[in-house]
């Protein structure tokens, strides 16, 4: 579950890029996973299966007995669960995974990947009773996602001139956020180099180094 994060000088101020291959758990951060909660048309099951339609979503509830929590506040069903599926994403299922956001409040995980029945049996498995895990489709993996990052990031001051590039980073539903001090100039210019598939250019304000 690593986050990583580079930090590189630019003309205008620092600018932030985040990527790697771990898994997107705050909940706090992304401000997402509270969103998805009351999603339509969704199917509550032990063991779910795939959804046929992009866009639908598929519900699980743990059953893994769960043992009792340690003495630190980090060891609870929930964050064991997204223990046992950071390993699944990062193995044998990492060619079908796309990301991971958490909400903790309501005990439940939300996994994006590329429909795949053997993956949601084993993610299913892994869920601790008093877990929620709500599987969501995408149609491309987080190498895929991590590997256009790269690219994009490669050179941070590239277009500067034309816009500014301040932030890169591999969303956990299935996309790439540029963020730009001027999207409507950078839009075009981005999706030319690197197509529209995977990429939303967003407005990001100006990041600056804390000086203390």
């Amino acid at each position: 579950m690593n986050r990583n994060l580079k930090w590189a000088g630019a003309a205008a101020g620092t600018v932030a890029v985040i990527v790697g291959a771990g898994l997107w758990i705050d909940a706090g951060e992304t401000g997402r996973a509270e969103i998805l909660l009351e999603d339509p048309g969704v199917r509550t099951s032990a063991t779910a299966t795939p959804s046929a339609s992009a866009g639908r979503s598929d519900t699980c509830l743990g059953r893994r007995p769960a043992p009792k929590d340690g003495d630190s506040p980090d060891d609870t069903p929930l964050n064991r669960t997204i223990g046992r599926i950071d390993r699944l994403a990062t193995g044998r299922h990492a060619a079908v995974y796309t990301g991971l956001s958490v909400d903790a409040a309501h005990h439940t995980a939300h996994v994006w990947r590329i429909p795949s029945a053997a993956f949601d049996t084993d993610v299913c498995a892994a869920a601790e009773k008093g877990v929620r895990l709500r599987l969501h489709d995408a149609d491309t993996g987080r190498a895929d996602l991590d590997a256009l990052a790269d690219r994009i990031s490669e050179d941070m001051t590239r277009w500067d001139g034309t816009f500014v590039l301040r932030e890169v980073a591999v969303d956990e539903r299935g996309y790439v956020l540029v963020g730009v001090d001027d999207p409507d100039k950078a839009r075009p210019v981005v999706e030319k180099a690197f197509g529209k598939g995977h990429i939303r250019v967003r407005h990001v304000p100006q990041a600056y180094a804390d000086a203390g």
